[in-house]
């Protein structure tokens, strides 16, 4: 019978079993003992070579492919096949006036770099401008107005072109640079200083042998090159051409959040300025992740460097501001109130707050450019609904060693980790049955739970003025028949507040189960209602509407400075569905737990006549 290797075997034991199988069928070795003779340590070598390597050409065969690919040069290269630059790091940036004391004079120029200082967290971090700025006094006032400032250090390199060097690269020196703040000059010689702006090339459309502009590419040391065309797509460098660099490198996330800022050295020799934050730094974020990668890589390529689609919108807005964590598109068709030749964006950031005025205003411009006619895009803020919770679970004592604050601070943890992985972006769904396994898990001693779930939305009320106010929930509220709780207050509820016409008592908001919200405040416990049409409600939709409130003043529920009322309401499922800018997230400051031991499992004699339930209502 003729005799074969198994090959398919990839493991080093099934290797060296094949061989001996193999070894065996042959004469020489019939009836040989391999385990207890020299052949064994042959053996051994022999399959942890053949292991290695088959080890290796299955690593090589993932690493040729985006979707399998692990080392972060071999997607970079694959995206690079489809046009694709990752996004480097971001710097945070902040806006500010800057008055500068005492200065003279016709003009007044702030250089490029200027250096601004500022303290996060007890750490100090400098700032700078980018771009050479100057103006003119008004009224005798110097006052650099709007400017943008950034993290980070500015910094100058240079390269001179020898084409005789077919191996030279010019590469920017630095990990951490902002490509965003990239500028790059040519100058002709060293002897001519005469230079040339390039600016970046995002496609090859449109380029000729005139055109200046310069490509980028991260490289295989995760630092990224400038090249120049050939010749035919864009003007070619000469030799002894210099190549000028400005950029900022940047410390990515770490300053956001900064508000204060003092200015060092000076200004055209004024060193005495007062800075005002008209916007705090934000927006500063690390290069894109290898995840990141694989995601907008096809995707960049399917739009195509054109906005037609949602998707096409959103790759090219986490291209174009890389500090999304998440983003939304939907028409202005599907807008609660229709607005046609509209698309509407929702960016959530990956650190900071909403985006601001001006991060709003230049990424529009940016998206302008791609988007086809006559539609024009609008960046709206994140619309987040938050939901509170009152959990009771019930627990078998005999089954752990842990008391029921320990019990309830792991059923935290566990709704703390749900919300995180599953929340806090536009897709993420509540689902109530996922929750309550979640928290069953929480401990082996955990034998079931009733969690109840209500929403709430802030209102920001203009103090002293009478203004309508609308609410969206965007989900069904419970109502199951006309009028249905009206003595207890139906289902919405608020934080307090107080009145025009009665600065005195503290106001709530309730509703009587029959699409009319209430407005009322207490005398003991007892409700006395100010108005009984305060406003609407409309339970299939979720939406509230204060018809004309005019609020004095608001209760300290979120500290001295409380701007908000809570407006709270109960789903009329435990499921609760984000819709178009929303974002579901919930609130576990003001959620409840409770663990009670199950006196039945737990083999209480008075079991049968103290166990207690709780409503799922």
């Amino acid at each position: 019978m003729a005799t074969k290797l198994e090959i398919s075997e990839l493991d080093f034991d099934g290797i060296k079993d094949n061989l001996k199988t193999f070894l065996r069928q042959q004469d020489e070795f019939t009836d040989y003992d391999f385990e207890g003779a020299g052949m064994s340590t042959l053996l051994d070598v022999l399959a942890y070579n053949t292991h290695y390597l088959g080890y290796n050409a299955n690593m090589l065969a993932n690493e040729m492919y985006l979707d399998s690919a692990d080392l972060r040069s071999s997607v970079v290269s694959l995206a690079k096949q489809v046009g694709y630059t990752p996004t480097s790091a971001t710097s945070s940036s902040a806006i500010v006036d800057v008055l500068i004391n005492n200065a003279s004079g016709s003009t007044l120029t702030m250089n490029a770099g200027t250096q601004f200082t500022t303290t996060v967290d007890g750490q100090s971090y400098a700032f700078v401008n980018k771009e050479d700025v100057s103006i003119t006094p008004i009224d005798g006032v110097f006052k650099f107005s709007n400017l943008s400032i950034f993290e980070g250090s500015y910094l100058n390199y240079k390269y001179t072109v020898s084409t005789s060097d077919i191996d030279q690269r010019f590469v920017i020196p630095n990990d951490g640079v902002d490509t965003s703040t990239l500028r790059i000059k040519v100058q002709e010689s060293s002897s001519d200083s005469t230079t040339q702006t390039y600016k970046l090339a995002t496609g090859v459309t449109g380029l000729d042998s005139t055109s200046k502009v310069y490509f980028l590419q991260e490289i295989e040391t995760g630092r990224f090159e400038v090249y120049f065309g050939d010749g035919v797509l864009g003007k070619a460098v000469a030799d002894g051409n210099i190549i000028i660099m400005d950029y900022i490198t940047c410390n990515r996330n770490a300053p956001n959040g900064a508000t204060t800022f003092t200015l060092s050295g000076s200004i055209g020799g004024f060193s005495s300025a007062t800075v005002t934050t008209v916007e705090g730094a934000a927006n500063g974020s690390a290069k894109e992740t290898i995840k990141s990668i694989k995601y907008n890589a096809p995707r960049d390529y399917t739009a195509q460097d054109r906005a037609v689609t949602a998707d096409d919108y959103k790759v090219l807005v986490k291209t174009l501001y890389a500090n999304a964590q998440a983003v939304q598109v939907y028409g202005g068709e599907d807008a609660e109130v229709p607005d046609y030749g509209k698309v509407y964006i929702s960016i959530k950031a990956k650190s900071g707050s909403n985006l601001t005025v001006a991060t709003k205003a230049g990424l529009v411009q940016q998206l302008k450019s791609y988007a086809v006619a006559s539609v024009t895009p609008v960046i709206i803020d994140p619309e987040t609904t938050f939901i509170t919770l009152t959990v009771n679970f019930k627990f078998n004592s005999g089954a752990t060693v842990k008391d029921v604050s320990s019990l309830e601070t792991n059923v935290l943890s566990s709704i703390i980790n749900y919300n995180s992985v599953e929340l806090n972006n536009f897709t993420g769904m509540f689902r109530h049955s996922q929750l309550t396994e979640n928290i069953n898990n929480a401990d082996t001693s955990i034998l079931s739970n009733i969690t109840k779930v209500k929403m709430y939305k802030f209102i920001t009320p203009t103090l002293e003025s009478a203004l309508k106010y609308t609410l969206s929930f965007n989900n069904a509220l419970f109502n199951p028949h006309s009028g249905h709780n009206s003595t207890g207050g139906g289902i919405v509820s608020s934080t307090g507040f107080k009145i025009s016409g009665d600065t005195t008592n503290e106001h709530f908001l309730d509703d009587d189960g029959a699409g009319n919200i209430r407005v009322y405040y207490l005398s003991g416990t007892t409700r006395i209602y100010t108005s009984s049409t305060y406003g609407t409600i409309d339970y299939a939709t979720g939406q509230i509407i204060l018809t004309s409130a005019n609020i004095t003043s608001i209760s300290n529920v979120d500290g001295a400075a409380s701007t908000r009322i809570r407006v709270f309401a109960t789903p009329d499922s435990n499921d609760v569905v984000p819709v178009r800018n929303q974002v579901l997230s919930i609130d576990t400051a003001n959620s409840s737990i409770t663990g009670d031991v199950d006196t039945i499992e737990s083999g209480s004699s008075q079991a049968g006549t103290t166990y207690t339930t709780t409503s799922s209502y």
